[in-house]
């Protein structure tokens, strides 16, 4: 449906229904007083309208110069498939991830000639996952939101080396991946006891009802559940 203005809902609806005078409203679209009683038809009309205007909202193409609400057709079938971290010590992040996030390995390759290995880790069946090692590998490739951890040969074990950036240092750039869990108060609770660190509590900050945690490179993690972040985001927007 084609975007519709304030202006334009405005200027198809009957404007001798409205009266100069604003009253307050917990929208930002305040219309004015009615100056007679509606009737059914015009009621209705009115709701539709506002709903209309209402709709051009912060996801409209209107108010976000640069999006494109119809994908270029050579785009169809594409999705998100994974993230990549670069890790210290796969022991440890292999741990992390399956233990502590629940995930599983869906695929290992490692590159001798280069001196480094791929961990692809997701939220799959891997008892799914065909045996064949080429089959498995497209069969990882075609799920989506995995994380891929990349373990350059030696770096466990190199004193010398001091980790790598986060990109929640500065200069700042990549932020967090973000997890959806059933109950966020009881995953963290979960989380404490297993002595996960913690960037932000769930009660902390303004953004009160999301956690942030850290794997063992550093890198941030998002936690938050279905039945909360709804409200957690409409009290910031």
């Amino acid at each position: 449906m084609a975007s519709v203005s304030i202006s334009t809902a405005l200027s198809r609806f009957s404007l001798f229904h409205l009266t100069r005078k604003p009253y307050l409203s917990p929208s930002p679209l305040s219309f004015s007083f009615i100056s007679k009683p509606l009737k059914q038809k015009d009621r209705t009309q009115f709701r539709l309208l506002y709903s209309m205007a209402s709709s051009d909202s912060k996801e409209s193409a209107a108010n976000n110069p640069g999006l494109h609400t119809t994908p270029d057709e050579a785009t169809k079938g594409y999705f998100m498939q994974q993230t990549m971290f670069r890790i210290k010590d796969p022991k440890v992040s292999l741990d992390f991830y399956s233990r502590v996030l629940g995930m599983s390995l869906l695929k290992r390759v490692d590159v001798p000639e280069l001196k480094f290995s791929l961990y692809f880790l997701g939220y799959e069946d891997v008892s799914k996952a065909p045996s064949n090692p080429v089959d498995r590998t497209a069969w990882t490739f075609g799920k989506s939101a995995t994380i891929e951890l990349t373990h350059n040969w030696g770096t466990e074990s190199d004193p010398e080396f001091n980790g790598y950036h986060n990109g929640n240092s500065e200069p700042r750039g990549f932020g967090h991946i973000g997890i959806t869990v059933d109950d966020a108060a009881k995953a963290c609770e979960r989380f404490e006891h297993l002595g996960v660190e913690f960037v932000k509590k769930l009660d902390a900050g303004k953004m009160k009802g999301i956690a942030f945690i850290k794997d063992p490179d550093g890198y941030w993690i998002e936690i938050f559940d279905l039945k909360t972040i709804g409200e957690v985001i409409s009290r910031c927007s």
